[in-house]
């Protein structure tokens, strides 16, 4: 009866790892809206419908022909899937890149003389015991990058993304980002997508980030969500309107620190093309903003020093040690946020600042301020 019963419980964790797998990719894909959440609610059906069907065998060996196939996939998957998930959990801190961090936790709800909840939807959700909508982490990180010349010891960087104007959070929220972020006095700001899912918010930007300025310039790309605006080139001509300059598709050289710098942004698979560095015959530090962390291969291919993104929300279902479960990424939850050491590239994932999914547990919304440290990697 033991090893029936553990034959059964393997089965349904091959089950579920399967669907959780599938699931994770298929949002990573750049199909249509409807078609994912249709493929989103099949899954989820299929997959709570599988246990309750095998109430009635008694035994793994009285299942139909089919059924006995399917438990074997299930059982493979544990090992050709599982292994690999397991082996880059964070505990293991493999292609992690460890780094040194301050980290400020703000309660922003409390801190502003009015709550900058704007729907009922998200107040409820806000109320959830641990939920952490509103728990601002502002983290100071230093990072070290292999390939940074002499000339950007020590640079300042402000990343944020998965911006989410919904309704949902007003912008007093967003305003005490960019008061803090101000504060820091970056030398260049990044936003790597995801800024507005509701065409009634865009007036909304420059009340939000109009005040944020860095000497090296702010740069933004749009992200999936972005494509919910009828036309996002209205986003686009708004954060323009800023002063922000847009990298969608297109890479340039900018003046930075007595040298110049390579900049780009990737926004695949939801917008095209991918960019092309400009041609040089002097070496040149390489940053891609990149809505997605699944861009990573390009980023490599393309020897890029420095990648930013989000997209992730730093993952759903953060479990003590190994992580998240679910992550809309073709690598899972590998890079569901952090650090990361992918020679020839750095990788930074920040957590993002809001979603539509209005639950984060373990995992508060991020304010990435990043001073960048040159690194050898020979001796690391």
């Amino acid at each position: 009866m033991f090893l029936q019963i553990v034959h059964w419980m393997l089965i349904l964790l091959g089950h579920f790892g399967l669907h959780l797998t599938f699931y994770n990719r298929i949002n990573a894909t750049g199909l249509p809206r409807w078609q994912i959440k249709l493929v989103e609610r099949t899954i989820a059906v299929e997959c709570f419908l599988f246990p309750l069907l095998l109430l009635w065998y008694p035994s793994p060996a009285s299942l139909p022909m089919w059924l006995q196939v399917y438990s074997w996939i299930c059982l493979t998957a544990i090992v050709v899937l599982g292994i690999p998930w397991l082996i880059y959990r964070p505990l293991f801190g493999i292609q992690w890149l460890p780094i040194e961090r301050q980290v400020t936790h703000v309660a922003v709800d409390q801190v502003l003389p009015e709550s900058p909840i704007g729907s009922l939807r998200c107040r409820i959700n806000a109320a959830i015991p641990m939920n952490q909508i509103t728990e601002l982490a502002i983290e100071q990180k230093h990072l070290p990058v292999a390939g940074l010349p002499q000339q950007l010891e020590g640079l300042r960087l402000a990343h944020f993304s998965d911006i989410h104007l919904t309704g949902d959070m007003l912008p007093s929220f967003y305003r005490y980002v960019s008061d803090q972020l101000m504060q820091w006095q970056p030398e260049i700001v990044c936003v790597t997508g995801d800024i507005v899912d509701k065409p009634h918010c865009i007036p909304w930007l420059s009340e939000c980030f109009g005040k944020i300025t860095a000497p090296g310039g702010c740069y933004f790309i749009l992200g999936n969500h972005d494509t919910r605006v009828a036309d996002p080139n209205q986003v686009r001509e708004a954060m323009q309107e800023m002063g922000w300059t847009d990298l969608g598709g297109i890479a340039k050289r900018i003046p930075l620190r007595d040298t110049e710098i390579a900049i780009a942004g990737n926004e695949l698979p939801w917008f095209g093309p991918a960019p092309a560095f400009p041609e040089s015959s002097e070496p040149e530090f390489r940053v891609l903003l990149s809505h997605s962390p699944d861009q990573i291969a390009w980023a490599r291919r393309n020897a890029v020093h420095l990648m930013l993104a989000g997209h992730t929300h730093g993952g759903h279902g953060r479990l003590p040690l190994i992580g998240p479960l679910l992550s809309p990424s073709r690598y899972g939850s590998r890079f569901a946020s952090g650090e990361f050491d992918l020679p020839p590239t750095t990788m930074h994932v920040t957590r993002g600042l809001f979603g539509t999914h209005m639950q984060r547990f373990r995992c508060p919304p991020e304010l990435s301020l990043l001073t960048l440290h040159q690194r050898d990697r020979t001796s690391s």
